[in-house]
């Protein structure tokens, strides 16, 4: 069932945007050489209860995830891709590094993720992190009332497929708001013209993921959750939850 939020309820998702910007920001600024995966998840715990916030992701279960998630981030490194355990890795010079998180004040949720590499980066994994980000943004542009969902995956896709990177669109966007997991499904490839009709107070998570490798082929860990790419390959993943307008996609995840 595809739920249409109020004005005032997008506001209250806006709310709650804010505090996993805010996690973005400070978890990046400490994300350095040396700094374990689990200190930047703790670092996290404490901006959202310093937010008087709740996590989206800690306890999280569904039907793919072998155990509840432990963490309130996604620290996926290097070749993993998504979901990626807050472990004790220290991290190295040059890892390139995602961190998805969900938020949620008073029911309301939003869900971003980054990429960024820690220290010195090779222009290889800045080009990646580049393109994912430009689909993302692509991807907003097409969030407009009366497009079809296939234009956001179609625009998208053109984009990482063009740069001749690999993707999958098993794990992609989704519909957000009293839960972190809503309808619609939200692909990173489709067909322009095609599907859902796009209306004012639908709220979405975008969050296209590329492959350097560019093979679409992934595997998922002994962990039960990290999803990896099968050439170890590096991978970026970016997100932002955007709702749709009568002005147009409004971001709910900035700073």
């Amino acid at each position: 069932m595809i739920e249409l939020k109020t004005a005032g309820e997008i506001d209250a998702m806006r709310e709650a945007g804010r505090v996993v910007a805010a996690v973005h920001a400070q978890v990046r600024e400490r994300a350095a050489v040396g700094v374990s995966l689990l200190e930047l998840d703790r670092l996290a715990r404490e901006v959202i209860a310093d937010a008087g916030a709740g996590s989206s992701f800690l306890g999280y279960h569904p039907s793919f995830g072998a155990t509840p998630y432990p963490g309130v981030i996604c620290t996926s490194v290097n070749g993993v891709m998504l979901h990626g355990l807050p472990t004790a890795y220290r991290l190295r010079e040059g890892d390139l590094l995602s961190v998805d998180c969900g938020a949620h004040i008073e029911g309301w949720h939003a869900d971003a993720a980054v990429s960024f590499v820690v220290g010195h980066a090779r222009e290889q994994d800045l080009a990646l992190i580049r393109t994912a980000e430009q689909m993302l943004a692509a991807g907003i542009d097409a969030a407009v009332p009366d497009a079809r969902m296939g234009d956001i995956g179609h625009t998208m896709s053109r984009i990482g497929r063009g740069a001749a990177y690999g993707m999958q669109n098993d794990f992609a966007g989704h519909g957000i708001g009293k839960a972190m997991h809503e309808d619609p499904f939200v692909p990173n490839e489709g067909r322009a013209g095609r599907g859902l009709r796009l209306r004012p107070g639908l709220v979405i998570a975008i969050e296209p993921s590329l492959m350097a490798g560019g093979r679409d082929d992934y595997h998922t860990a002994s962990d039960g959750w990290s999803l990896c790419t099968d050439d170890d390959s590096r991978a970026a993943h970016v997100e932002h939850t955007v709702a749709i307008t009568e002005d147009g996609p409004r971001i709910l995840t900035l700073p």
